[in-house]
């Protein structure tokens, strides 16, 4: 592990909650740098902050997919922070709260000055979902790196997860997405390294 990676274990071990708002504009000042989270509902996106955190109960994990309505802001110290963007693609969230994130997320993306990056959480057995595609293509518009989460990577077998990760960042590649997709695993701890090697990066720890 190197200097940066350490440096971003350490500060995301400090990570505390915030506030939780219903809507971009109610966002704290927009300074600093911060990392948003996202993903469709049970891809496992609670499950990685608490990882990467090291914080089993930092962000709620559910048994009931979509649970998160609202923006989440974790802090990391008085100019960085993680943000956890609610679960889209529930079919179970009513069509006016699906509507209103389907304008407020793009909004986000495109508006915030201070977003440094987007995680984007996809289940290794179901990428490119199209609300995945979605996002990518947000992330693509308004100019944010992306760096892709493939969840759950011990569902599958060492040389189906390659060959899945291998057509996955051909994809983003493909799509002209800025980043690339990693194997993650929070039942096993999995592809932590990389993923703070990213957040290192991001957040201008180096």
């Amino acid at each position: 592990m190197n200097d940066a990676t350490e440096a971003a274990r350490k500060l995301l071990a400090k990570a505390r909650f915030t506030i939780s708002v219903p809507e971009p504009r109610l966002l704290p000042a927009d300074g600093g740098r911060e990392i948003a989270f996202a993903g469709r509902s049970n891809a496992g996106k609670s499950s990685a902050l608490n990882l990467l955190c090291a914080q089993r109960g930092l962000a709620r994990t559910s048994r009931t997919p979509g649970r998160t309505q609202h923006i989440v802001v974790f802090e990391l110290d008085a100019e960085r922070r993680l943000i956890d963007l609610p679960g889209f693609g529930y079919a179970k969230v009513a069509k006016s709260m699906r509507a209103h994130w389907e304008d407020a997320l793009p909004e986000y993306l495109e508006t915030r000055a201070s977003l440094a990056g987007v995680m984007l959480l996809m289940d290794i057995r179901h990428p490119f979902k199209p609300q995945d595609q979605a996002l990518i293509a947000w992330c693509l518009a308004a100019g944010v790196p992306l760096h892709v989460l493939l969840s759950k990577a011990d569902k599958l077998g060492r040389g189906q997860a390659s060959a899945t990760l291998h057509s996955v960042n051909a994809e983003l590649k493909r799509a002209g997405a800025n980043g690339h997709a990693q194997l993650f695993s929070a039942l096993k701890g999995d592809g932590t390294q990389e993923a703070w090697r990213v957040i290192a990066e991001w957040l201008e720890l180096e």
